[in-house]
């Protein structure tokens, strides 16, 4: 097998292995979120505060309609590596071809849904006269791309599976570029407001789509793809939905409460909108700043599996969980610290900075939580166990915050903002418990 291109995490050092796959990852998502804040920040600055509000108010319900596929590429990213650490070619080739299948059929799945359901559910979400108009006209433009969105992440994922985590930065980086441009070139020039950035992100992610499938197909190893073995197999199908679908579930039990918590937002305003819609977007960051780890986790965790290193799986997680805390933790302090600066790139409205500074207070010093409880359910997952992490995030994030805003943000003494917010590390804590009580009853199969 070639191994240009590939990570080994079933033999070698640990911290270095993980450190060369997440420090990749990192800066994907890093630049990935840069330009899409780049796209906030210029609708904020170029086309009102009103628009700045329509995408934001968006982001939930975007997640809530794509999350139960993406769920399907971590199944992707679980069974390729895998067959990778098991060194099986015949089961890689069939996960390959399966993979990109899926993906397309996910996409124009939700292109319909997205196109048919979003501007009802924009409405049930309370969401402001001022500002439907615009989210509608938003994500009808968004929704018709997605399909190229599903491809590349299911394509990127099976890169990860073999350690390839620097080929995806390399096209994120010139796409990125590109829908920076679109942005600026459509808002600034055009004057096509949230039209505009939501143009430049469909040509930027078909961008994307195209050239992770270039990849693949001149792959000359066991991930390679060929048009005329497209086609879905059977048994692939059914492992990839065994670890997907409840990944994807659980990323719909987040969007679900995350949906129920922007509707309360929404009853708040267009500067708390606004203020929120900054500030989640700083937010971002720092959960992909932690995904890096989270991510190696899994590939980690499924490559020695495959591979029957199972005593090696104790010692990662050890040092996942490490990382994450740590880097969760100063980031989490630097963004809280500098937030003021970091929330007027977005707006120059005062109330909307003010805005962005309450959620802030309230979530970023215990976000290194969320990056822990990320990394123990990736853990339980990658070593087999996907159904687990599902009920953790079902107790802990879903049914929680769901009470928590249906109950206690109900009662007079306690309906504002910061109520709303400090639900979110409440949920950390009780979902981090739950994973690490998990993880503890399965560690002891762990040979």
């Amino acid at each position: 097998m070639n191994r240009k291109n590939q990570i080994d995490m079933t033999q070698g050092s640990i911290f270095g292995n993980l450190l060369k796959f997440s420090i990749p990852v990192i800066c994907s998502n890093f630049l990935q979120l840069v330009f899409n804040a780049a796209d906030v920040a210029v609708v904020g600055q170029f086309a009102g505060d009103a628009s700045l509000a329509a995408v934001g108010s968006c982001t939930s319900l975007i997640n809530l309609l794509i999350n139960l596929f993406m769920g399907l590429a971590i199944g992707t990213n679980v069974i390729a590596a895998r067959h990778f650490g098991a060194k099986d070619s015949d089961k890689i080739q069939k996960t390959v071809h399966t993979s990109i299948a899926i993906s397309i059929i996910c996409g124009g799945c939700i292109t319909l849904l997205g196109l048919f359901l979003s501007k009802f559910i924009l409405i049930r979400m309370h969401t402001v006269e001022e500002v439907l108009p615009l989210s509608a006209r938003y994500l009808r433009i968004y929704f018709s791309g997605i399909t190229a969105t599903m491809l590349y992440n299911f394509g990127s994922a099976l890169l990860r599976a073999k350690g390839d985590t620097q080929r995806p930065l390399y096209i994120l980086f010139s796409a990125g570029l590109l829908n920076l441009l679109l942005n600026l070139l459509f808002v600034i020039g055009f004057k096509m407001n949230v039209a505009g950035v939501a143009w430049a992100t469909v040509i930027s992610q078909t961008y994307s789509a195209v050239f992770v499938l270039i990849l693949l197909i001149r792959e000359t190893d066991d991930f390679h793809f060929d048009f005329r073995k497209f086609a879905i197999d059977r048994e692939s199908f059914i492992e990839i939905i065994k670890v997907g679908l409840p990944a994807g579930l659980q990323s719909v039990m987040f969007s679900i409460s995350n949906v129920q918590i922007q509707s309360s937002i929404n009853q708040f305003g267009t500067a708390l909108i606004a203020g929120n819609s900054a500030a989640v977007s700083l937010e971002d960051f720092l959960y992909q700043i932690m995904n890096g780890f989270t991510a190696g986790t899994l590939t980690f965790c499924s490559q020695n599996i495959g591979a029957g290193n199972t005593r090696r799986i104790k010692k990662e997680v050890v040092i996942c969980v490490l990382c994450t805390a740590v880097t969760g933790l100063i980031a989490g302090s630097l963004f809280y610290i500098f937030g003021r600066q970091l929330l007027s790139i977005y707006t120059k409205n005062p109330d909307v900075i003010e805005a962005g500074l309450s959620r802030m207070a309230v979530t970023f010093l215990p976000i290194f939580i969320c990056g822990i409880m990320h990394c123990l359910g990736n853990s339980i997952r990658g070593i087999g166990h996907s159904v687990m992490p599902v009920i953790s995030i079902m107790l802990g994030c879903c049914v929680f915050r769901v009470f928590w805003i249906g109950v206690i943000f109900q009662m007079p003494q306690f309906y504002s903002p910061f109520t709303i917010f400090v639900s979110y590390p409440l949920s950390w804590i009780i979902t981090s418990l739950v994973n690490l009580i998990f993880y503890l009853y399965y560690k002891k199969d762990l040979k």
